[in-house]
């Protein structure tokens, strides 16, 4: 019995630089040796893609007929072929609707294909915000439309790297929304999502660190009272639980070298307060990864490249990191 876990891989949005980094990602010795990668995608993109780069034309194509049926057992990297989108009308680096609604039918697929035991976990490639509004898909970002999708309860989005790790309370709304979207409770559970998952990661307790919303974490609510209302009363509850967190701490201080040395992880109010630190350190080298879904969930921590798509100067490590993760992840739950 082949002991590789199948892991489905989503082709993002067909006018950026996902298709290339599909391209290689099936091409790669040591993923293949560790997995079965299946990408859910358009065949004619990647046939396209592969025309323009001068590489070798991608195989192990089947329909997504084949794939749902009986006889979909694959032993070796496959594409599904959801056959979304006309391969010749896309422009390369473009917002386009049909790319955002054929970038969503992939992940749709792959996250049905999981969730009936196919897949044992979804790596995703990037996706355009833009190009999915435009087509008409309401959802922010991947961890909105897996949390809605596997129906699951609270998640949140991690990246981690070797250098650092992250978390976030809140993740695509507009800046001036976000203490509005704080409560104790929320604040709790990313912590102990962030715990969880470190301590799986680890093999042991996590010291975390948590970020204050405001300048100085509030300075005792001269410049804000979130901190002493929201961030403190859920941090109080998860120490209550064991969790080994400190903070709130001043967000301008939180990433200096001998925080990130003395802390697992930090967990961030909103996405740019843990975004822009993590991608000054670990930029095409990170792993975002969806906490809490039903549905094993990694993917690159950059977006669509649109001003290099179709190039092939994309650089592959974040994907062939996010594919390590949950190859790693997938093998983690069977046991």
């Amino acid at each position: 019995m082949n002991s590789r876990p199948v892991i489905g891989v989503t082709m993002g949005d067909p006018a950026g630089i996902g298709p290339e980094l599909c391209l290689r990602l099936l091409r790669e010795t040591e993923i293949l040796e560790a997995c079965i990668p299946v990408v859910f995608g358009d065949a004619k993109v990647l046939e396209r893609v592969a025309r323009v780069l001068g590489w070798p034309a991608p195989e192990g194509i089947i329909t997504l007929k084949e794939w749902e049926g009986t006889g979909a057992a694959v032993g070796g990297a496959a594409i599904v072929d959801c056959a979304l989108i006309d391969a010749d009308s896309i422009e390369k680096g473009r917002v386009q609707p049909a790319c955002g609604r054929a970038a969503y039918g992939y992940i749709e697929t792959a996250i049905r294909s999981a969730l009936s035991g196919k897949i044992k976990a979804v790596v995703t490639a990037p996706i355009n915000k833009e190009a999915l509004k435009a087509g008409g898909i309401d959802y922010p970002g991947h961890t909105e439309i897996f949390q809605a999708l596997t129906h699951s309860g609270g998640v949140c989005m991690m990246l981690t790297s070797d250098e650092m790790t992250v978390s976030m309370v809140t993740t695509h709304i507009g800046l001036m929304s976000i203490a509005n979207h704080l409560s104790a409770q929320r604040v709790e559970e990313v912590i102990r999502l962030t715990a969880a998952a470190l301590t799986r990661m680890l093999g042991r307790q996590p010291r975390l660190a948590i970020c204050g919303l405001n300048p100085h974490a509030g300075e005792h609510g001269l410049f804000g009272d979130e901190e002493e209302r929201l961030i403190i009363p859920g941090i109080e509850r998860a120490k209550a639980c064991g969790i080994r967190i400190e903070g709130p701490l001043p967000p301008d201080t939180a990433f200096i070298p001998t925080n990130r040395q003395r802390f697992d992880a930090v967990v961030c109010m909103y996405h740019d307060q843990g975004h822009i630190p993590f991608k000054m350190v670990a930029f095409d080298k990170g792993v975002n990864i969806t906490l809490g879904s039903k549905v094993i969930r990694t993917s690159v921590d950059h977006g669509t490249a649109f001003d290099i798509a179709w190039t092939g100067k994309a650089d592959p490590k974040s994907l062939f990191q996010a594919a390590r993760w949950a190859i790693k992840l997938a093998q983690d739950e069977n046991h």
